[in-house]
């Protein structure tokens, strides 16, 4: 890999909104092969079924650079803290079968850009709340914090569309599971 800088960046508009509208989880190796162009997820060839989650508030997305200077090394750690409002028996089951995993994990923001956390070595749950709250006003429900280590940053997903975000990725064949209302 090239460490030739190969571009400059120019002051963005003031059109960028902040945080998460929907996770979607894949279990990991389902998206079997992955091909990427310039840091973009453009296509996979895997088979598999994703979970939506829809989320709310308090929710995001930080990925930390780790460099090594005494042994020449740099690996992204994608941190991603969900919180899920309302206790279920159900959510109570899928989460515990998230945190035994190590899922991919797919980003929608605001914005609408899709973003896939975990691609290699997929997510690993590194902590996480069940909560009820003390006053009527207080948050009920789940938070969950995920960490992947990765040799890049969550990669873009080329043609992601609301409720789908594997839409543009023409070898893959994808499932949504069905939804729950809590």
């Amino acid at each position: 890999m090239s460490c030739t800088l190969t571009g400059g960046r120019q002051k963005p508009c003031k059109d960028a909104v902040g945080g998460i509208k929907k996770i979607y989880f894949v279990d990991f190796g389902g998206l079997n092969d992955i091909t990427t162009s310039d840091d973009e997820v453009t296509d996979l060839n895997g088979t598999f079924n994703y979970h939506r989650y829809d989320v709310k508030g308090n929710s995001s997305l930080e990925t930390n650079i780790n460099t090594s200077l005494e042994n020449g090394t740099t690996f992204f750690e994608q941190n991603l803290s969900v919180s899920l409002h309302k206790l279920t028996k159900e959510d109570n089951k899928e989460l515990k079968l998230i945190a035994f995993g190590r899922p991919h994990i797919v980003v929608q923001t605001f914005d609408d850009k899709f973003l896939l956390v975990g691609m290699q070595h997929g997510a690993e749950v590194t902590g996480g709340t069940m909560v009820t709250g003390t006053a009527m006003g207080d948050m009920q429900g789940y938070t969950l914090e995920f960490t992947a280590n990765e040799t890049t940053m969550p990669n873009f997903i080329n043609g992601g569309q609301d409720n789908n975000p594997f839409a543009g990725l023409g070898s893959a064949t994808e499932t949504q599971s069905t939804l729950r209302t809590p």
